[in-house]
């Protein structure tokens, strides 16, 4: 009786190489083939390097195979997996909420450090367009005594972000409002009827202008949410002039406000929290050095 000759993990590399090469650069291809093969096979990236010999069940290939039917499709492998990672994290992530980047990592370093140096024993810190929870989860686990709060326009969004401050073992509450809408997005206190202060309010909101849209993937234009990626072209900072507003009337007097930015929109980012009387304003740039986040104090 003629045996198929079991495939290997090289078998498995090699065919990730040779299916996606039109689609995705070099690099990025490594990037996906290993972190789907962990997902399948429960291998660390080291594990596979070394023992490329090591069978594949006929189960693991199918499921490999249906994953790169979908990734020729343009859709981001973090969806098709259903998680990512950020921070060191695991989180849920699917289409109603972006896949988190890295640069969105060197913000919440940032935020962290500077907290520090905030002489307030319980912290109160909002994130205004959540997504996925990433953020405000992050600086929850690692500042256990802070009363950390979410705020997103999307139902889908919120449900998401709960679900990972679950996975991930921390309390967050989480708010469906439009802070373009100050009916919705004002947070009042139940109890006495004012308006609910923070220490540190922190946003990554849409900033991607339309006609940026030309230089994106189709992974990135096909497939993640459009309502948490772009604006127009004659109002790029409408979100930032929004929240700006929110931090004057919400944030305590000495409190911080956060923002990650369009690159090439930092001068005007900084410009326009000058004029609504910020003051100690830094712009900083990500690891590729390109500009991508502000500070700012009340």
């Amino acid at each position: 009786m003629f045996l198929c000759s079991m495939k290997t993990i090289a078998d498995a590399l090699l065919i990730f190489d040779d299916s996606l090469k039109s689609i995705y650069p070099k690099d990025e291809i490594t990037s996906i083939k290993y972190l789907v093969l962990s997902d399948i096979s429960n291998l660390s990236k080291a594990q596979l390097r070394a023992f490329t010999d090591r069978d594949i069940t006929n189960e693991q290939w199918q499921k490999l195979e249906q994953i790169i039917a979908e990734l020729k499709t343009g859709n981001p492998v973090q969806y098709i997996l259903g998680h990512t990672e950020f921070y060191g994290l695991t989180f849920k992530v699917n289409p109603s909420v972006l896949i988190p980047r890295p640069e969105t990592e060197e913000l919440v370093e940032w935020i962290l450090l500077e907290s520090q140096k905030l002489k307030v024993k319980s912290q109160k810190i909002l994130d205004i367009g959540t997504g996925s929870g990433c953020i405000p989860v992050i600086l929850k686990k690692n500042l256990p005594n802070a009363d950390v709060s979410g705020l997103d326009i999307s139902p889908e969004a919120i449900t998401t972000a709960r679900q990972n401050a679950e996975l991930n073992g921390v309390n967050v509450k989480f708010i469906e409002g439009d802070i373009l809408n100050p009916g919705t997005a004002i947070l009042n206190n139940v109890k006495s009827g004012r308006l609910e202060m923070f220490d540190i309010i922190v946003s990554n909101p849409p900033y991607v202008t339309e006609r940026e849209k030309g230089g994106m993937h189709n992974n990135v234009l096909g497939f993640e949410p459009h309502s948490a990626l772009f604006v127009k072209d004659n109002d790029p900072l409408i979100f930032y002039n929004a929240i700006a507003d929110f931090a004057l009337r919400q944030l305590e007097k000495g409190g911080l406000l956060f923002f990650e930015i369009n690159e090439n929109l930092g001068k005007q980012t900084v410009e326009l929290l000058i004029y609504k009387s910020f003051k100690n304003i830094e712009l900083r740039k990500d690891m590729r050095g390109k500009d991508r986040m502000v500070k700012a104090e009340l």
